[in-house]
């Protein structure tokens, strides 16, 4: 029986097309349309054949992973630990991009479904109560995500953030900017969980800039709202958009960190490369990935009575050259050095 990963390959088409054409085929040109049907029909491939009732582990030896953005070096980090996370023979990871777009991944998961063993959901935008209707029941796992009822692996990002407040705190900042991800985003929500709980206690003035798409392109955004506001720090969602926020001060002129301090989250590889290399908040993101495959495991298996179902995973902070006391007052209110 033809695979949709088939289909794909011989329309010269991406998987998601493929997932496009046949479930929502007014999103796609007709052209691409036509040649994806056409496609299917000789194959004989259907998207909507159920999946076998009883069908045991191993039946198509693929995990079936859907990440909102490929492009963010994040989620390759993690996909990578899921594909070496013992046992590695016989079983392979299906990553499908979501591109950010909640109706897209729930096509995907429609999709995807019928295709695979098993699901690991990274960062999942669906409201709960669609990730439940849309998982396989008794073999889905959630990354950066808790729902009641499905097992999960999570960055704790509350921690995170209190330790980008401390040393914020501790280098003299007072007016601190926080630059938000997307609001469908529990990481995004449990960052500004953490920022409200220690920016309190650390004495800082947190301004809410926004929330933007998680891309390097927000930084322009962010920056030039930052300036408005005055804050001496910016700490970014996350690290794509941090170093596209210190791009745009340089294009304005203004230093960094001698007037601005930036901070990202994440860890990407990008981070260290940056200059001044980024100072963020680092998830062991191969750990993440083996952790999500564990818990699967775990959940096929015959399983422990009493186990946790949920795994809170730690994170440090890497200090980088991005952030620095703040300036001090100079008495002229628009002075930017």
């Amino acid at each position: 029986m033809a695979t949709i990963r088939e289909v794909a390959c011989q329309a010269e088409v991406s998987i998601a097309t493929v997932s496009r054409a046949l479930n929502t085929p007014h999103l796609v040109a007709e052209p691409t349309r036509s040649r994806v049907v056409d496609t299917a029909r000789r194959l004989g491939y259907s998207s909507r054949r159920p999946r076998r009732a009883g069908a045991g582990p191993g039946r198509t030896g693929f995990v079936g992973a859907v990440v909102p953005d490929l492009a963010n070096p994040f989620f390759p980090a993690v996909l990578r630990g899921m594909r070496n996370a013992p046992p590695a023979e016989g079983r392979h990871v299906l990553s499908l991009d979501a591109v950010e777009d909640p109706a897209l991944e729930a096509d995907l998961l429609r999709l995807i479904a019928r295709q695979v063993d098993s699901l690991v959901l990274l960062s999942p935008r669906l409201p709960s109560d669609r990730l439940r209707a849309l998982s396989i029941p008794g073999r889905t796992v959630l990354f950066n995500r808790l729902i009641p009822g499905l097992p999960g692996v999570v960055v704790d990002c509350v921690d995170g953030m209190r330790r980008l407040v401390a040393h914020l705190a501790a280098l003299g900042h007072r007016h601190v900017g926080y630059a938000g991800g997307p609001r469908a985003s529990f990481g995004d929500a449990e960052r500004r969980r953490g920022l409200a709980e220690s920016g309190r206690t650390g004495g800082l003035r947190v301004v809410d800039l926004g929330a933007f798409p998680p891309y390097f392109a927000s930084g322009a955004q962010i920056a030039d709202r930052a300036l408005r506001e005055g804050v001496t720090a910016v700490i970014a969602f996350n690290d794509l958009m941090a170093l596209g926020t210190i791009v745009r001060l340089r294009e304005r002129q203004v230093e960094v960190p001698e007037r601005i301090s930036v901070t990202g989250f994440d860890g990407i590889p990008l981070a260290a490369a940056s200059t001044p290399r980024l100072t963020t908040v680092a998830p062991p993101l191969g750990r993440a990935g083996q952790t999500a495959m564990a818990l699967l495991d775990a959940e096929i298996g015959p399983g422990v009575p009493g186990a946790t179902r949920w795994r809170v995973l730690p994170v440090r902070l890497v200090v980088g050259g991005s952030t620095a006391p703040p300036p001090a007052p100079s008495g002229g209110a628009g002075s930017r050095k």
